[in-house]
């Protein structure tokens, strides 16, 4: 059901001197537009008579031009409207999502250049999203963004979740601090990575989360990233303004703009209750509706792969240790001795294709199958894989046989290495590879500096390619799961064929020296406001020297907590990431991992607290079985919830997989329980979360015999 209201001011050519204001549709938040002395636009945001964004500037500050858009401006028309409808994503947390806003579109004239930008603004129930827009017209044509200066003042020194400005990675930890402790904290936020370009001491990305001394929860991110530069935040940790700061490309230049045009959407969450952050659907709703009209092919997936033991370093991506050196069609690896630790050999490959259609997992990823990875990072090397030519232990067409006698999809990997023109030289001989030998799905990824040389992994340049890949695999009905690309802003709702990205730090990092106990209760607040994380989770042995003695990482998680994160984590690609061994010693927990989906009809967000805990319960696509899950934080907490999403009148099987009561994710991780009782939609749980820890419950409809064999709870 849709609805449309359209109520039109038309002012012609007069100046419109008062200031406009757009309310969301339930009245808590009020944004207050205006143009301020000298014709600047300024806005601010309320909440609950509460100060959100204090009045902030608007505009844009052009190159080689003596005239910005940031002043001189006259109001010259506005229009108001509201809208409401549902729409069902392809894929997703909920079976139908509502577009409810009202919005505020004004036309600004800057009076030296008669040049016209429009400002829009809608407003949700869950907060506010904006954006320039650039008609067509003679006196603005081609234009470069030298920056873009919106601001967002904030009303106090939050409490921010944050990870340091950089143009080519978002793969850190969080931290936690005051606004005004991000100069001295950010150089201890950034860790060496394999390609990290910062920019500023207190500098942050995108989505970042903040909590109010008055109980607000604030979220700023961008949503509908097109044809455009990521923005970051620049803070003025003096006056505790952030202001928007756009990635540069090699030139330096922002953003190389063409009338008709318009920025992606600036948002602005805010809420008293933590929950309605996570539940939001903003970001999507800013997006425009699919432009894949069949989609039938696109099917959430759960998958394991060889993958973490090559991060472990049990085995290699590489083929041979003999050649310093490749070059393709030259190096002829039929001469060269292998190294006995190649993780992509046929024989491997064909445990996991078993391992997989043995437990039900419907996909398997192959990292390290095709010719070059011998010398592929680091070398500012172009042409490094051509994406179709396999090593001599990695049959194809075996591969491909077996695993379509056994009912798995096979799962392509590229990796650019950075060389992102090879990679588009490559890309339509790839994708035909791909779908004549039955994958599709590619796990594309973007390690190192970028070639061409210079540019940034967020740059312009880099969005349209991201973009580009996307939509020339949506052509050949391929889903992409992107890694070290742009981190995502809600771009899934008008292609689905997006099931997944990395765009942070993930389960990878646990085996490079750890990350967090609390990583996993910041994510969803942050990099998964604009789309799913291919996480991998689903580590059950922790101490990554049983894989590989020289590696003494260790996962700071429980088993619990693994098990959690497939609810808490959403994706509709959701990997099995250890070994199958590991999996093997612990049966009855993997059966959780086997039981639980990957696609939902609805999601209820039952508590949250950002960098302490997350609980949600989630009803599967189709069945009508529930599942919930628990992720923690820090320090040991008792969770309290209600079976109040159960449908009334029945009774369930509960079975709950807990932390033990002397497990930590750091001194007792493999320490669980698993428990069965019957409970009903009045039922509630208090139930021990561990340091690092959780749990995790699926429910079943019991049966006569059942209900006579347990405890109520």
């Amino acid at each position: 059901m849709k609805k449309l209201i359209l109520i039109a001011c038309l002012c012609g050519c007069l100046t419109i001197a008062k200031a406009q204001q757009l309310k969301s549709p339930d009245g808590k938040l009020t944004m207050t537009f205006a143009l301020e002395d000298g014709g600047k636009p300024r806005y601010s945001l309320v909440y609950k008579n509460k100060d959100v964004i204090k009045p902030s500037k608007l505009g844009l500050e052009l190159k080689d031009d003596k005239k910005s858009l940031l002043s001189d401006f006259t109001v010259t028309d506005t229009k108001t409207s509201s809208f409401d409808e549902n729409w069902k994503p392809v894929w997703g947390e909920v079976k139908t999502i509502r577009n409810h806003y009202n919005e505020l579109a004004v036309t600004l004239t800057q009076k030296e250049t008669n040049r016209i930008m429009i400002i829009r603004f809608r407003m949700f129930n869950e907060g506010l999203g904006f954006r320039y827009e650039f008609p067509a017209q003679k006196n603005l044509t081609y234009f470069i963004v030298k920056e873009e200066k919106t601001q967002f003042a904030m009303a106090g020194d939050h409490t921010a979740f944050w990870i340091a400005g950089d143009y080519d990675t978002q793969e850190y930890d969080y931290t936690t601090s005051k606004l005004s402790e991000i100069r001295s904290l950010a150089a201890k936020n950034r860790k060496e990575n394999l390609s990290q370009t910062s920019f500023s001491p207190t500098g942050v990305q995108t989505s970042l989360m903040m909590k109010t001394s008055n109980g607000l929860y604030i979220n700023l991110h961008e949503a509908a990233l097109i044809n455009y530069a990521c923005m970051h935040l620049n803070l003025d940790d003096k006056n505790m303004i952030f202001e928007s700061w756009l990635t540069p490309d090699v030139k330096g230049d922002k953003g190389y703009m063409q009338a008709p045009a318009n920025s992606p959407w600036r948002t602005v969450m805010v809420s008293d209750d933590a929950r309605d952050i996570l539940a939001s659907k903003m970001t999507y709703n800013l997006n425009d509706p699919g432009k894949i009209e069949d989609t039938s092919w696109i099917k959430p997936i759960k998958y394991v792969g060889v993958w973490w033991e090559m991060i472990t370093g049990k085995s290699t991506w590489a083929y041979t240790d003999e050649y310093p050196s490749v070059q393709l069609g030259i190096t002829d690896y039929s001469k060269a001795r292998p190294n006995g630790k190649h993780g992509a050999n046929t024989t491997n490959v064909k445990k996991y294709i078993d391992f997989a259609a043995k437990n039900g997992f419907g996909g398997v990823l192959v990292e390290g199958w095709n010719e070059g990875w011998e010398d592929w990072y680091g070398h500012s090397k172009d042409y490094v894989f051509d994406f179709v030519t396999p090593y001599p232990d990695f049959n194809v067409s075996e591969i491909r046989d077996y695993a379509k006698s056994k009912g798995i999809k096979m799962i392509m990997h590229h990796e650019t290495s950075g060389s992102v023109r090879n990679y588009e030289r490559h890309i339509d001989t790839a994708y035909k590879f791909m779908k004549a030998n039955g994958y599709d799905a590619v796990k594309s990824g973007y390690v190192g500096n970028i070639l061409p040389r210079g540019e940034n992994h967020y740059s312009q340049w880099l969005i349209n390619h991201y973009q580009y890949a996307l939509e020339k695999a949506a052509e050949y009905k391929i889903m992409v799961n992107a890694h070290e690309a742009v981190r995502p802003t809600g771009i899934a709702r008008t292609y689905p064929n997006l099931i997944g990205n990395e765009s942070a730090r993930g389960t990878e990092y646990q085996a490079f020296g750890g990350s967090k106990p609390n990583h996993v209760t910041v994510l969803p607040f942050t990099r998964l406001i604009g789309g799913p994380m291919d996480y991998t989770p689903g580590i059950f042995e922790m101490d990554i020297s049983k894989l590989n003695p020289a590696n003494h990482s260790h996962v700071n998680s429980t088993i619990a907590n693994q098990l959690a994160l497939y609810l808490t984590m959403y994706s509709p690609l959701q990997m099995a990431a250890d070994l199958p061994e590991n999996y093997e010693r612990f049966p009855d927990a993997f059966q959780f991992i086997k039981d639980v989906a990957v696609d939902w009809d609805d999601s209820q967000y039952l508590e949250a607290e950002p960098g302490q805990y997350i609980t949600v319960a989630r009803m599967a696509k189709g069945t009508g079985q529930w599942f919930a899950g628990s992720v923690n934080g820090d320090n040991s907490r008792i969770s309290n919830i209600s079976f109040s999403f159960l449908a009334p009148g029945r009774t369930y099987e509960a079975t709950i997989y807990a932390d033990a009561k002397d497990a930590h994710y750091k001194t007792n991780p493999q320490a669980y329980t698993v428990r069965k009782v019957l409970v009903t939609n009045k039922s509630k749980l208090a139930q021990l979360c561990a340091p690092g820890g959780g749990y995790a419950i699926s429910f079943k409809i019991a049966n006569q015999a059942t209900v006579k064999g347990l405890k109520k709870l």
